[in-house]
């Protein structure tokens, strides 16, 4: 164990013993009252504590982000829960969340992320069309700055931002293209140039 877990768990064993006292000093008088309220807490003290121990566990598996292996040049996505991949990318340095998607020729964004990245989306020209399976969309072309993922940074990329509403910003082939390699690896995308 380290100092801080130490330190931790001395703590917690420190609190423990005075929420005891505590209900011992107030229940003396009746032993059955005092035991099942000590029963309650207990339980809800070894709950906290279990909570707490399982929690990195948790996150991680919840939380499972991109990563960067700097001795192959990989960049490994794992599936989300939803069947789908998505890429946190900083664009013009702001970083933006995309689905992965193969099936869109264009980096497409929501009205909300161009905003974020400094675009004002009431100012463009959505003058472009796009046949999708939900019927026509227009688009307004814009280019970004900077495109960064993980040690890889773009410049000048050709995007669209979407006149629509939609719930994620696309990551699609214009992008997706400039990898060498682009594959699907047990539950994994790898990507690498």
């Amino acid at each position: 164990m380290t100092g801080d877990e130490i330190a931790q768990l001395s703590y917690l064993a420190l609190l423990g013993t005075a929420v005891a006292g505590w209900f011992f000093m107030q229940n003396r008088q009746s032993v059955s009252k005092l035991s099942q309220q000590a029963v309650i807490w207990g339980l809800i003290f070894v709950g906290v504590i279990a909570s707490y121990g399982l929690w990195s566990d948790i996150s991680e598996r919840t939380l499972m982000q991109q990563s960067y292996k700097s001795d192959t040049g990989e960049i490994r996505v794992p599936v989300s829960k939803d069947g789908h991949y998505y890429l946190t990318l900083l664009v013009n340095g702001i970083p933006v969340r995309f689905a992965v998607d193969t099936g869109a020729s264009e980096v497409v964004l929501t009205r909300k992320d161009a905003k974020r990245i400094g675009l004002n989306p009431e100012s463009l020209n959505y003058m472009n069309a796009a046949h999708t399976a939900n019927g026509i969309v227009y688009s307004a072309p814009v280019r970004l700055k900077t495109v960064t993922l993980g040690p890889i940074t773009d410049t000048n990329l050709r995007a669209e931002v979407n006149a629509g509403e939609m719930r994620d910003s696309l990551l699609g082939m214009t992008y997706l293209s400039r990898f060498e390699n682009l594959s699907f690896n047990r539950g994994f995308l790898v990507l690498k140039r």
